[in-house]
């Protein structure tokens, strides 16, 4: 019995996630690209990641939530660090493939090439 519970109690658990990139749920993106794009937060230990995936952006925006990660409240999530992101990404079926680190304005900027893996 508590085998039955501790199964359904996940199996609720995981359906009650709805991160979205673009409004578009993570399991429902029709891509088999993604590029991670993170920027480490100052003053902070935490990453600022955005996805990549073929979305248009606003062209002089320089705040574009529409690539963010959000959660079920449309909540922008933040990462512990990159690492965490490509786990979160994987999670969902997504594979590494490449990776590259850009200078940009006196900070880090890290892309990492992200394929959806073969079923």
């Amino acid at each position: 019995m508590k085998k039955l519970l501790l199964t359904l109690t996940l199996l609720f658990s995981f359906s009650g996630f709805a991160q979205t990139i673009n409004g578009i749920p993570i399991q429902d993106l029709d891509v088999e690209y993604l590029q991670i794009i993170g920027t480490s937060v100052y003053m902070s230990s935490k990453v600022k990641v955005s996805i990549d995936i073929g979305q248009r952006t606003k062209l002089m925006s320089s705040n574009n939530d529409t690539a963010r990660l959000k959660d079920k409240n449309g909540e922008v999530l933040v990462f512990n660090s990159i690492i965490d992101a490509l786990n979160f990404m994987a999670a969902y079926g997504y594979e590494f493939i490449h990776s590259n680190i850009v200078a940009e304005g006196g900070e880090n900027v890290y892309y990492y090439l992200m394929k959806k893996k073969a079923k």
